[in-house]
């Protein structure tokens, strides 16, 4: 044994301080974004069943969401809006007192410093629960594009931080720079959802948002999931056309995306740990299959290793907890 000729490897593994100081990813709770459900109505905290611990919220109680938001030191939040009215065009999304227009008025009023991102897509709104307008049974791409910068400019003269556009119609973030530029919102971010697949993983976010489609699927607009070259092709068209911060969607079955778009970009990287993924988790934890906290913090912490610099999570009020609790 003495002749043997090897590394010694385990020498920085030896103690949990050691393996500390020499760990080379580490996720913080400014690395995160709370998803938020806002609904229009009062009195309305409504659970998603699918999403133990996730709910929609009417304004009446958003303020206490958020306040918890704030307390545990999270930056930001992402805003969906559930309106009590939809039509085949989505009117709600870009009306200047849409639910999401209020929701982003009442969260800068009460935490002005909070980052306020407002997801910018019609599914929600529309009554077939497309992402754009319907003629003879398809989307319609480019007349969907002057609705969307629209609604981007309704949410920024609401005061929202970050325009989030997430429908995948060709040339979306060229129309909605043009029209912030035009509108005087040159300085306003755009988190484009530049690779976004046509992925079962959304299932429980079509609960919490109301917006399954009432015909079809996605997928003449969401990507294959089985491509990856497309995916730099995606994401080269919205740094091109003004994006400034670049999401991949789903997140955890897509790491390799990630890595791709981090290595050919040198734009922030969000990774959105998606409805799917925290639906798993939570089932398998409560039939008490898995340790959610490690279980939540390896997974996050793979997706900033691949190369994310932000996380959109639900699980992003417990991972600051426990972040806080170390």
């Amino acid at each position: 044994m003495k002749e043997l000729q090897f590394n010694r490897h385990r020498r920085l593994r030896h103690s949990e301080t050691l393996r500390a100081m020499v760990r080379e990813t580490k996720l913080h709770t400014e690395d995160l974004i709370y998803p938020i459900f806002v609904a229009e109505g009062e009195n309305i905290k409504n659970p998603i069943a699918s999403m133990p611990g996730v709910y929609q919220f009417s304004l009446d109680h958003l303020g206490e969401e958020v306040d918890e938001v704030v307390s545990l030191g999270i930056p930001s939040v992402i805003l969906f809006g559930i309106p009590l009215e939809k039509d085949a065009e989505g009117t709600q999304a870009y009306h200047d007192h849409g639910i999401i227009q209020e929701a982003i008025r009442f969260v800068k009023e009460r935490h002005p410093h909070l980052v306020v991102i407002a997801d910018t897509c019609l599914c929600e709104y529309t009554d077939h629960g497309h992402c754009g307008i319907i003629e003879n049974g398809q989307v319609l791409n480019d007349p969907t594009l002057d609705l969307l910068a629209r609604t981007a400019i309704a949410q920024a003269k609401a005061g929202a931080d970050i325009i989030a556009p997430s429908n995948m119609m060709d040339g979306f973030v060229a129309a909605i720079r043009y029209g912030l530029d035009e509108a005087g919102f040159s300085h306003l971010p755009i988190m484009s959802y530049a690779v976004k697949y046509a992925s079962a993983y959304y299932g429980p976010f079509r609960d919490a948002a109301n917006s399954t489609p009432q015909f079809g699927d996605r997928k003449s607009y969401q990507m294959d999931f089985a491509n990856r070259n497309e995916a730099m092709r995606e994401a080269t068209s919205d740094v091109e056309e003004g994006a400034d911060f670049l999401i991949v969607k789903p997140a955890l079955s897509y790491l390799d995306i990630v890595r791709d778009v981090k290595n050919n970009f040198d734009l922030p990287v969000v990774a959105y740990n998606v409805s799917g993924e925290y639906a798993m988790v939570k089932a398998a934890a409560q039939n008490g299959w898995i340790d959610e906290e490690r279980i939540v913090i390896e997974t996050l912490t793979s997706m900033k290793r691949a190369g994310a610099d932000l996380i959109m999570t639900y699980h992003a009020k417990d991972v600051a907890r426990w972040l806080g609790a170390k």
